[in-house]
C-alpha cells in the first residue's frame, strides 16, 4: 500500500513538473517570437535609412543587410520598399544637384535586381519588368532579365514580351553579349509558360544571326531554336496521336 502511494505521489510530481516546463517553454517561445519581430522591425528601419541615404557606401551596406534579411526569410514591407528603392536608384528615384543626377549607381541597381529574383512574387515581377524596359544600362537590364527568369511568372506573355522589347531596344542602341545571354537563359526557362512563342522565337532568331554578339551566344541561340522546334514537333505529334485515338474510340 505504501509503495502504491509513493508511485502516485511520484506521478503527481512528474505531472506538475511537465506542466511547469510546458508553461516555461510557451513563455520562452512567446518572448522569442516578440523579440524576433522587434529585431525584424529594427532591421527594416536600418535598411530603409541606409537605402535612402545619399551616400553610395551606405547603399552598399543596405544591400548586405537586404541579402541577409532575405536569406533569413524576412520579406517585410520595409525590406521590399528598400529593395524597390535601390533597384531604381538613379532612374525612378533621382537626387539632382545643379541639374545633374547624383545617384546614378548602375551597380547598386544591378545587385538589387539580382536580390529581387529571390522574392518570387507578383510585385517583384512587376518591378523587374519596369526596370527591364526603362533602364539604360545593359548590366542592370541583364540582372532584371535574369531575375525574371528565376521568378518564372509569365501571365499573358507579359514577361516574355518585356524581355523581347528590352533586348530589341539594346540590339539597336548597344548590342551586348552578356545581356543577350541572359535573354536566352530567361526564354529557355519561360518557354513552357508561353501562350504565343512568336515574339520569343523572333527575338532568339535575331540574336542567332547578329554578329555583334560573340560566337557562344549565337550558338546558344541556334541551339535554343532547335530545342524549341523539337518540343513543338513533339507536342504536335502527341496532340495528333490523341486526336486519332479519340476518333478510333468513337
Amino acid at each position: 500500500m505504501k509503495a502504491i502511494k509513493k508511485i502516485v505521489a511520484a506521478g503527481m510530481i512528474l505531472s506538475l513538473s511537465c506542466v511547469v516546463f510546458a508553461q516555461n517553454t510557451k513563455n520562452s517561445n512567446s518572448e522569442t517570437s516578440v523579440e524576433s519581430e522587434y529585431l525584424s522591425d529594427i532591421d527594416a528601419d536600418i535598411i530603409t535609412s541606409l537605402a535612402t541615404s545619399d551616400e553610395y557606401d551606405n547603399k552598399l551596406v543596405a544591400l548586405q543587410y537586404l541579402k541577409t534579411a532575405i536569406e533569413d526569410g524576412n520579406t517585410s514591407d520595409g525590406v521590399i520598399a528598400a529593395l524597390d528603392r535601390l533597384a531604381g536608384e538613379g532612374i525612378s528615384s533621382q537626387t539632382r544637384q545643379n541639374g545633374r543626377v547624383m545617384n546614378n549607381f548602375p551597380d547598386i541597381r544591378r545587385e538589387a535586381c539580382l536580390l529581387m529574383g529571390n522574392i518570387k512574387t507578383e510585385h517583384a515581377k512587376n518591378t523587374l519588368v519596369s526596370i527591364a524596359v526603362a533602364d539604360n544600362e545593359p548590366m542592370v537590364i541583364a540582372a532584371a532579365v535574369h531575375s525574371l527568369g528565376d521568378i518564372g511568372i509569365n501571365e499573358n506573355d507579359e514577361v516574355i514580351d518585356a524581355i523581347a522589347f528590352a533586348n530589341r531596344r539594346n540590339e539597336v542602341l548597344n548590342p551586348t553579349s552578356s545581356l543577350a545571354l541572359e535573354v536566352l537563359n530567361a526564354f529557355e526557362i519561360l518557354a513552357p509558360t508561353a501562350e504565343n512563342k512568336k515574339t520569343m522565337i523572333d527575338s532568339i532568331a535575331r540574336i542567332a544571326v547578329d554578329y555583334n554578339y560573340v560566337t557562344p551566344v549565337r550558338q546558344k541561340a541556334y541551339k535554343l531554336l532547335k530545342q524549341m522546334s523539337n518540343t513543338d514537333s513533339s507536342s504536335s505529334k502527341k496532340s495528333s496521336e490523341k486526336s486519332s485515338e479519340k476518333e478510333a474510340n468513337e
